[in-house]
């Protein structure tokens, strides 16, 4: 009774519609009636909007720019009015080129979040000659990441425009571009919005068997995909007994989702996992309550993963990658597991669970060891929001790389810098394994007092694959953002999509062992 009470309460809010997406087009010229967006490298470049701006509009935008002391570094801002017969005139600064697919990213992203949603916004791509024919694909799917929000509870306002009312026209793109747009950018757009969605929706509505019925419905019709479910019976049969230990505390049962996709017959398979946990109130070994209330988004790791297949079969990428949401609820209940309890992993492994807080590495144990049983994947990647250590080491620029494989670790984090979601490589001391023995199990799930705890979670993780090249990625720092970057939101960021996506298309087998 009391699990259908809960279910039938989460199905009201289910109902409630997702926010409408903004359009992006592309377009051979800028209507008088939009907003016009300039990128520029410096002042010269405002000759290369000749058909489209007169003579006089490009003097007074100079002189503008000249007044205000325009310095054209990336990012820099200034809105015009009142010059021509544009009613907004936005200027964005290019700084020097490459331009990287990154730095057009951010220039769509910019121009998404300065020009109000009730207003068209035209981007003339001429006036950045540097930036390559692709330069329209690389500043829509930028548009589309940094216009995101989700207001999905917020009541609507009948006096708001939607934005998909005015859309961000792209100006100077040829068809091919275009196309390629729809075919990847959109598809790398909808993969990280819709694993920001699944992060940002409040556990009352995102529980393990909400996240596989949404996942089911995002992949419905997609081709080269197959999704499957192992339930509470069919775990323990598998003898998932790390998974199990975590959900035990929650009347909402854990699930092992599986999402295959298959884009080519001779590509090799690529295995991610992502940590999945609901809600994490800590378990017994209880969380403080301030700021608990981000724990929602303890799932982060599983929703990358999902919207990084769920990109790549959009696409329909010519690759070929499992993804693994290994997904709980941490919570103190009558049943949960306590500390100083004892359960054995899927491979056989057994464990002293001394805090039931750190149960990211335990759902993740089961998660990697499977894939690499049952799929023989030519490597393993893990990402999870795991530990507060890794945010006091590395703050909210890099997320934590862990491997003892060195060519896996150089394509991640190459992946990372041209996707700007970057990665900094931390140690796995050998010494770790003697720190984590445990007096009555395999091993100990935590090193009380210990650090560095980063390190110790990671290499934890490691101990459940047995030969598969693998890393781990920690990205409990940069996966809630105190302020907006021009592509991520405030808040609860998606981190990982565009990484994982990247890593996945340029995967090469040789360069990972």
């Amino acid at each position: 009774m009391r699990l259908a009470v809960a279910a039938l309460a989460a199905s009201l809010f289910l109902a409630v519609p997702a926010a409408a997406e903004r359009r992006v087009e592309f377009v051979a010229s800028a209507p008088a009636d939009a907003a016009l967006v300039l990128p520029l490298r410096n002042v010269d470049h405002l000759g290369h909007a000749s058909t489209t701006l007169d003579e006089p509009t490009r003097q007074a935008i100079s002189r503008a720019l000249a007044s205000a002391e325009f310095d054209y570094k990336r990012g820099s801002t200034l809105s015009l009015r009142g010059i021509g017969a544009w009613p907004q005139i936005l200027v964005v600064g290019m700084g020097e080129p490459p331009f990287e697919p990154k730095h057009l990213q951010d220039l769509g992203g910019t121009l998404a979040q300065q020009v109000k949603p009730s207003q068209r916004a035209a981007v003339l791509l001429s006036t950045i000659p540097s930036a390559g024919p692709q330069a329209g694909l690389h500043v829509a799917t930028g548009a589309l990441l940094g216009g995101y929000s989700f207001d999905s509870y917020k009541s609507a306002d009948p006096a708001k425009p939607k934005a998909a009312d005015a859309p961000l026209l792209i100006v100077g793109s040829d068809a091919a571009t275009a196309e390629r747009f729809r075919r990847e950018g959109a598809a790398l757009a909808e993969g990280t919005n819709f694993a920001r969605d699944l992060i940002r929706e409040p556990a009352n509505v995102l529980y393990p068997e909400a996240f596989v019925e949404r996942t089911r419905k995002a992949f419905a019709g997609v081709r080269g995909v197959t999704v499957e479910v192992l339930d509470v019976p069919a775990m323990e049969r598998l003898g998932m007994g790390a998974i199990l230990s975590v959900g035990r505390g929650s009347v909402r049962p854990p699930r092992l989702l599986i999402v295959r996709y298959t884009g080519a017959s001779d590509a090799p398979l690529v295995a991610l996992a992502g940590k999945g946990i609901t809600f994490d109130s800590g378990g017994i070994s209880l969380k403080p309550g301030a700021g608990m209330w981000a724990m929602k988004g303890d799932m982060a790791g599983a929703a990358s993963v999902i919207g990084t297949a769920l990109s790549l079969a959009k696409s329909q990428a010519p690759v070929n990658v499992i993804a693994v949401a290994a997904l709980a609820e941490n919570m103190p209940g009558g049943s949960a597991t306590r500390p100083g309890d004892v359960v054995r992993a899927y491979n056989g492994k057994t464990i002293e669970i001394l805090n039931t807080d750190a149960e990211g590495r335990l759902v993740l144990a089961d998660a990697v060891s499977y894939l690499e049983r049952q799929y023989r994947p030519a490597a393993i990647v893990d990402i999870a929001t795991l530990t507060g250590a890794v945010s006091t080491a590395l703050g909210d620029e890099y997320a934590g790389l862990f491997t003892r494989h060195d060519p896996l670790a150089a394509q991640l984090t190459a992946a990372g810098a041209a996707t700007g979601e970057e990665l900094w490589r931390l140690p796995l001391h050998p010494n770790y394994a003697k720190d984590m023995k445990s007096s009555i199990a395999d091993l100990k799930n935590v090193v009380e007092g210990g650090a560095p705890g980063a390190g110790f979670g990671a290499h934890f993780i490691g101990e459940f694959v047995a030969a598969t090249p693998w890393a781990h990625l920690d990205i409990a720092g940069v996966d809630n953002r105190s302020s907006a970057l021009p592509t991520v939101p405030e808040g609860l960021s998606g981190f990982g999509v565009r990484l994982l996506d990247r890593f996945v298309r340029e995967f090469r087998v040789n360069n990972a062992k």
